[in-house]
């Protein structure tokens, strides 16, 4: 069957399913009972009509019909199925609709956090951030989901879960110059890494991290984050990273750009940076470039 058929079967589903529905809610279907029965039914139809939609690659239309489904769980107090069928809505929307799909996200997370169910709830924050984060380019709104997914991670003792939404969260707060909050998390996950064996190796990244925010509020900041780490965790003294903040802030210091240059190429050579590290450094730079033009 092609497309055009899949699409006429599906049209065909939800009107019968639209039927189904009136008939459970008609005086005799009251009085004779079998509405319930008569409402599962037209569930299956919207999910089956949902479906032949996607198969055609109608998203909009199968988004509407598991709508209807999960409108129809709600109704006859199936909540489980009701947010499952609110996510596959949310995801056919996600192809056609970005904000209909955060709209049915949204409903199924509030039927999971109602359940008690945090950790799936978590899981779909991600989602709704990712689609603010990709389609609707409104970051402010994505780091507000992750920040509710961390929440609802740690609360859950899913510790490294919350992190890894935390650490999203700091990498666009340092993008957009709020340099404070991203410190926080980048000092609080560097702790959190120091502290474990598996994770310890990942703290030095963290930390350096946390230093660049530092830097590009203040150099004195930064060069006591600096000594303040490494008192923490002795082994950053001897990571490259380390080296590299040392040899920036000396070049900051003695307003030498080419030296400041030199050091960040020489790093590169061996450690590819990617575009965060790019953008601080960069961002550092500037305000020697600043300085060195208002002493001329």
């Amino acid at each position: 069957m092609d497309n055009s058929g899949k699409e006429k079967e599906a049209t065909a589903l939800m009107a019968e399913a639209e039927k189904k529905m009136k008939s459970s809610q008609s005086f005799f279907g009251a009085i004779f009972g079998g509405g319930s029965s008569k409402l599962e039914e037209a569930c299956d139809m919207f999910v089956r009509a949902a479906n032949m939609y996607k198969m055609a690659k109608n998203w909009c239309a199968a988004g509407n019909a598991f709508s209807q489904a999960a409108n129809l769980h709600l109704q006859m107090q199936s909540k489980h199925d009701a947010a499952t069928n609110f996510i596959d809505a949310g995801n056919a929307f996600k192809k056609a609709d970005p904000q209909e799909a955060i709209n049915c996200l949204n409903r199924a997370i509030e039927i999971y956090t109602d359940m008690g169910r945090f950790t799936i709830a978590a899981k779909h924050h991600i989602t709704i951030a990712e689609i603010y984060e990709t389609e609707m380019v409104d970051i402010d709104k994505a780091i507000a989901h992750y920040e509710q997914a961390a929440d609802y991670y740690k609360g859950e003792e899913s510790t490294s879960s919350a992190n890894k939404c935390l650490l999203k969260v700091a990498t666009y707060a340092a993008q957009l110059e709020q340099y404070p909050k991203a410190i926080e998390i980048y000092e609080q996950v560097g702790t959190h890494a120091m502290d474990s064996t598996l994770l310890k190796y990942s703290a030095k990244d963290h930390f350096f991290k946390a230093a660049l925010c530092h830097f590009c509020v203040d150099m004195l900041n930064a060069k006591l984050a600096v000594q303040k780490y490494e008192e923490m965790f002795p082994a950053f003294s001897d990571a490259r990273e380390s080296k590299l903040l040392k040899k920036l802030l000396d070049a900051y210091e003695e307003q030498n750009l080419e030296a400041y240059t030199d050091s960040v190429k020489e790093f590169d050579t061996i450690s590819r940076l990617d575009q965060w590290l790019t953008t601080m450094l960069l961002r550092i730079k500037k305000t020697i470039q600043d300085d060195e033009s208002d002493l001329r």
